[in-house]
């Protein structure tokens, strides 16, 4: 069963396996009329679509599952479960016990919503609900100082939970609710664990007493394989709610189908496809991008006698009479074939469709409302035989060429968690449009989760680049202490961002100047005379602030534009020396003198290695970072700099030391890292140092190829040394070695010296062996490289330069040829034991030879040399 609902001019799409009759006003609604009072009083604007749909079965305590782009909106299960638990008729089969509702969250922010939420709405006149919150770290003895008996409802996420039930499980007897929040999320991250919470619940409530009514609610943005799997094994005939189309093609098992092709092979391509549709009598919909396309479509399937209709903004028919047309010679047995463009498809009103070809790639959202002319069909099962599985009868087919648009990164998002088949192609092309997205990141700050943990969990969706940027990360002017790479230094946190990162400042053992500095400041602005307001406040300008007793050495970071007309405004400042960031008026900043601004800003930001949250969680609890802000702030601490980047400091160990003046003996108090882990929140992190370390090698191979270039344009005789690895290493050297001024300073955990770690470094890079063979329009190059990692290839119009790492060494090629390529049309594939360039010629024809000068490791391939392997036309890199 589905159903289309229309509210105003927007159709929009829900799927139901059952009938239910929606609930769209709050008054009205199946809801205890003490909530309706609560959800009013806070000016709750719902019921939304979804939750029309999902509330009336859910609060009549019916199985649920429903997946909604607002999916992770925790009152979409909430009122209806707090219905139930308020209506105390439901539960006569349980006399004198105290039913409990269990609320399964993906993480510790999450539960801490959804606990908010429940306190909020589960105030009520008639009676008050109960909720406790329980997140519990790897602390065996915090289990069991839980108290459940009591309360009606426990907000959890899978990994406490499973803690929890090691130690305190007979309340699972009385459960009733269970509700797995952002299901998809729940089991892309721990499904091991879901699934045995699963197992204890439905064990659980076979010898509950009374066999009182169980429900099991489950939401999400997204659909997952399993879980068909929860609601076969775990649940009771379900209401299954999915008001987002190209997810419910997912449950419906519609065929997704990428054919990789050449762009000037399109139409080829798409004549095949339609020969094959044709024999199997299907309605098919071919989507273009423009009249142009459609008209070019319907010309070429009227030359190849396919019958077709077309429909863009520029046709005469109108779209009744288009679509009645395609039923009727669809009806008499006529293959038929309609051309449109997207802004057709809703006029049209097709839900028929058996087979959409998209000719133009879509960006998700239009890819989605393309299947909407198939779902008629999407509840049309046929069997496959050759996998035992069932799928829709409708099918999806989509054209990829190498010059897809930008939406092919959510495209192969969707289509890998529909499980479909994946051509290397698209997974090429997405790789270069990240790369490419990532190079428009680079002025960004680095991403915050890379420098505190190692890894960003989702580098699409992050704002900032994860990536050096030397302009940026390669700091003038920072503090002498931030010189001291693998040195003890003594440190004091002032501004706590979380647990393990935070800003202070590096205390000079001899003189600090920091202290001299603040003296004087102090003498100066104590004078009367010398509190001159700035007349005038600029971004990016230095003033001194006045907190109570202290003065402040502040920058500007952000003067509203709307305010900079106004002689009095709210502007954003920096404490220079400290790291944090204010509000403040600006007639409170004072004219600061040249002479206190000589010394550079004393703040440093710090970042704790080798540790990380528990449970595969992105951020520190709370409980944490109070902790540890309480611990350190403002106390002084010796510490072990491993490496350095820009103002960024990263420490191993960092450890809080308290001093016996009388005898000058420093008491080690605590170790930040190991206070943490005796928290129970925090786990071991052993590759957070390489990951940073990995960022600037890679950094180090582009840069060297960068370097080469004018060597390669001044001295043709040159570019023969540097195919030699001994000459390359040289080169690199003198690179390095112009670089002394210590601007970028390199990491030395192991405590080597200069010379052994630069004579290290000539011993990794390596030229890779290439073999070579031609054919009338291109040239391809196999380059033996294994495991290849961070790989760029550069396109010029008589050169390219090839750079990737592959275990402890680094490669690098840099080619002048022999004749001009196009750029824009040559591609690099990486393989697992090579990578494929290809080369299209400028000009079609033989070249006598590949290079301007003889290279040693580059070579002819004599086995392709007279037949030329098809390349992908896909690049990456």
């Amino acid at each position: 069963f589905q159903n289309f609902q229309n509210l105003g001019e927007e159709k929009t799409f829900v799927f139901l396996s059952k009938k239910v009759e929606p609930s769209t006003v709050l008054e009205t609604s199946p809801l205890f009329h003490g909530l309706k009072k609560e959800l009013a009083r806070n000016k709750f604007a719902g019921p939304n679509f979804t939750e029309s749909y999902c509330w009336p079965p859910a609060a009549r305590g019916y199985d649920v599952v429903a997946i909604s782009h607002q999916g992770n909106d925790p009152l979409l299960y909430i009122p209806p479960v707090l219905t139930l638990l308020l209506q105390k008729n439901t539960y006569q089969a349980l006399p004198n016990t105290t039913e409990v509702s269990l609320i399964v969250c993906p993480g510790w922010k999450k539960a801490q919503l959804v606990f908010d939420l429940l306190k909020t709405y589960g105030r009520n006149d008639c009676r008050d609900l109960h909720p406790v919150l329980v997140i519990l770290g790897q602390n065996k003895e915090a289990a069991s100082h839980v108290k459940i008996q009591g309360c009606d409802l426990v907000v959890t996420t899978p990994y406490s939970l499973l803690r929890l039930l090691e130690q305190n499980s007979w309340w699972l007897c009385k459960l009733c609710h269970l509700v797995l929040d952002e299901i998809e999320v729940l089991f892309s991250d721990a499904a091991e664990q879901v699934f045995t919470i699963l197992g204890y619940y439905k064990k659980a409530t076979a010898q509950a007493p009374g066999n009182p009514r169980h429900q099991i609610i489950a939401v999400g943005t997204q659909w997952n394989k399993h879980i068909t799997h929860l609601m076969k094994e775990f649940m009771n005939d379900p209401y299954i709610v999915i008001t987002v189309i190209e997810e419910a093609a997912i449950y419906r098992n519609v065929q997704q189908v990428v054919q990789p092709c050449m762009n000037s092979n399109k139409i080829t391509e798409l004549l095949k496809i339609l020969d094959f549709t044709h024999r199997n009598f299907q309605k098919v919909l071919v989507f273009a991008d423009s009249v142009s396309e459609v008209e070019m479509i319907h010309k070429a399937l009227k030359n190849n006698s396919i019958v077709s209709l077309r429909k863009h903004k520029e046709s005469r028919c109108n779209p009744r009479c288009i679509s009645e047309r395609l039923t009727r010679m669809h009806s008499s047995g006529t293959p038929v074939v309609l051309v449109l463009t997207d802004d057709w498809l809703q006029p049209l009103g097709i839900t028929d469709a058996t087979c959409v070809i998209h000719f133009s790639f879509p960006s998700l959202r239009t890819f989605g409302q393309r299947l909407q002319s198939m779902t008629d069909n999407f509840c049309t099962l046929r069997k496959d035989s050759s996998i035992d599985q069932e799928h829709s009868k409708a099918e999806s087919i989509i054209l990829l060429t190498e010059n897809s648009s930008c939406h092919a990164p959510e495209i192969l998002g969707y289509l890998q968690h529909a499980g479909a088949e994946i051509p290397q192609e698209l997974h090429d092309l997405t790789a270069r449009l990240l790369e490419f997205e990532e190079e428009k990141k680079l002025s960004r700050p680095l991403c915050a989760s890379l420098k505190a943990f190692g890894i960003c969990k989702n580098r699409t969706a992050c704002p900032d680049r994860h990536q050096i940027n030397l302009s940026i990360d390669v700091a003038q002017n920072i503090p002498d202490g931030m010189t001291k790479t693998a040195e003890c230094v003594s440190i004091v946190p002032l501004h706590i961002v979380h647990a393990t990162n935070f800003f202070g400042r590096i205390v000079e053992k001899q003189e600090d100047k920091y202290e001299v500095l603040t003296g004087e400041m102090k003498n100066y602005f104590e004078v009367p005379g010398h509190r001159i307001s700035a007349k005038t406040v600029e971004k990016s300008a230095f003033y001194a602030l006045y907190e109570g007793a202290l003065c402040h050495r502040v920058q500007v970071v952000d003067v509203p534009a709307k305010e900079e007309e106004k002689s009095v405004c709210k502007v954003t400042i920096k404490y220079i020396d400290e790291g944090r960031t204010s509000q403040v008026s600006s007639d409170q900043l004072l004219h600061l003198p040249a002479r206190f601004q000589s010394l550079p800003p004393q703040a440093v930001e710090f970042v704790v290695c080798r540790v990380k949250p528990i449970d595969n969680e992105t951020e520190w609890n709370p409980k944490v970072t109070d902790h540890i802000h309480h611990k350190i702030k403002g106390k002084l601490h010796h510490a072990k700099i491993v490496h350095t980047l820009g103002q960024t400091a990263w420490l191993d160990p960092v450890i809080g030391v308290s001093s016996l003046s009388s005898v000058k003996v420093w008491i080690n108090e605590y170790n930040i890292r190991s206070e943490i882990l005796s928290l129970g929140l925090g786990t071991d992190n052993p590759g957070h140092l390489a990951a940073i370390q990995q960022l600037y090698r890679h950094v180090q191979v582009l840069d060297y190829a960068e370097s080469l270039e004018p060597f390669i344009k001044e001295d043709a005789a040159g570019q023969e040394k540097v195919s030699s690895p001994q000459d390359m290493s040289r080169q690199e050297d003198s690179s390095e070695s112009s670089n002394t001024s210590g601007s970028f300073p390199y990491d030395d955990v192991a405590q080597t010296e200069e010379a052994e770690d630069s004579k290290l470094h000539q011993q990794k890079c390596c030229h890779p062996e290439i073999k070579w063979f031609q054919d009338n329009d291109t040239v391809t190059l196999k380059i033996k490289i294994a495991s290849a990692a961070d790989a760029k290839c550069k396109f010029y119009k008589e050169k390219v330069v090839f750079s990737a790492s592959s275990g402890e060494k680094l490669y690098l090629a840099d080619l002048e040829l022999q004749e001009s390529i196009l750029a824009d049309k040559s591609t690099c594939v990486i393989k697992d034991t090579e990578a494929v360039i290809v080369l299209a010629k400028e000009k079609t024809g033989a070249w006598c030879k590949l290079l301007k000068n003889k290279n040693i490791h580059v070579s002819l391939d004599f086995e392709h040399w007279e037949e030329p392997e098809e390349e992908s036309p896909f690049s990456v890199g």
